[in-house]
């Protein structure tokens, strides 16, 4: 069974990040460095890129982003 490490499972905002990267890098993202190991802080940028460059679906994906950054840990 591959399980992520405790810290990573700890980052809700870190998959959405990821898939942010992979899925709007291109055309929303293009002027952001992907970070191994992003903060909440770092994820929101991307969050707000998103916002401001991309779709109806890089918005959702931003208002995921969002909400696990200001979610209770």
């Amino acid at each position: 069974m591959d399980r992520l490490p405790s810290t990573v499972q700890a980052k809700g905002y870190q998959a959405p990040y990821e898939r942010a990267f992979d899925e709007f890098a291109v055309f929303a993202l293009w002027y952001l460095t992907r970070l191994d190991d992003p903060t909440p802080e770092d994820a929101l940028v991307v969050a707000r890129a998103l916002r401001r460059e991309g779709n109806m679906d890089a918005r959702r994906l931003a208002e995921e982003i969002e909400q696990e950054c200001h979610a209770p840990h």
